[in-house]
């Protein structure tokens, strides 16, 4: 299984620190999630560990290697990452936009092979997409197109995937279906999640971001008390737990510091 870990991550950005010393690590199949509240640094940590974003301070390393000693075509065979939804406009069949998912893996030139499109139709029905493959994924609801990403995650054939509040702007329908696929997977994830109630049902343990700095960890029930979530949040919340044992969180509204 994958390990990742982020050590002492700093993110200096126009002159304002993001990332104060940020340390983190997930594997063997676990789900890890990173709450807080909107600029904590959660997004800017992630973009961090898939790339995007170079750390001022610190180290990002796979199964021990450092990770900038990675090709990002190396990278990539190790890590597929899903981020937050946009509409796309590729004027693509849905089968050619999972395709790209493959490229890690192709040597310059190299032509999709069978094995290619075999490993394309798994990973659309993994996630309830096959018989969309020869649409154009333009004409996708927004659900639709982010399920699609998600296959060409898929097709990278990674142990770790990593999700950048990959259902923040999704009917709650779509979110939920897209986490169950998630979870289902069995793969190293760490999630950046928006929604703690999603966080409460599919996280096996949590990261909470505030100010650039880690300030609690550990499973969602342990971390997540009213108390706590006062502080991190400054909104008035109860919490439940249902027949099932899962736990809900519900806010007050009007109730705020």
């Amino acid at each position: 299984m994958m390990q990742i870990r982020a050590e002492d991550l700093k993110m200096n950005i126009g002159g304002t620190e993001i990332l104060k010393g940020v340390s983190i690590g997930a594997g063997d199949g676990g789900f890890i999630g990173v709450i807080g509240p909107n600029g904590s640094g959660k997004s800017t940590l992630l973009k961090c560990i898939y790339r995007v974003l170079n750390p001022t301070k610190g180290e990002v390393s796979l199964n021990g290697k450092p990770l900038h000693t990675y090709s990002f075509k190396e990278s990539a065979r190790e890590m597929a990452v899903v981020a937050q939804h946009n509409y796309y406009n590729f004027e693509f069949s849905v089968r050619d936009v999972v395709l790209m998912g493959r490229s890690p893996h192709k040597r310059a030139m190299e032509r999709d092979n069978a094995e290619d499109f075999k490993i394309v139709d798994e990973a659309l029905e993994k996630v309830g997409m096959l018989p969309f493959k020869d649409r154009s994924f333009s004409t996708l609801s927004g659900g639709e197109q982010q399920r699609v990403i998600l296959a060409r995650a898929l097709a990278q054939k990674t142990n770790c995937l990593i999700l950048d509040e990959p259902t923040n702007h999704l009917d709650i329908k779509y979110q939920l279906q897209l986490m169950d696929i998630v979870k289902e997977l069995n793969l190293t994830v760490i999630s950046a999640v928006h929604d703690l109630n999603i966080a409460t049902m599919y996280c096996d343990k949590i990261f909470v971001v505030k100010d650039g700095n880690i300030v609690a960890f550990g499973s969602p029930a342990d971390v997540l008390t009213k108390e706590f979530i006062k502080e991190i949040y400054e909104v008035d919340a109860e919490l439940l737990t249902d027949k099932n044992g899962l736990l809900h969180i519900l806010y007050s509204p009007g109730r705020y510091a």
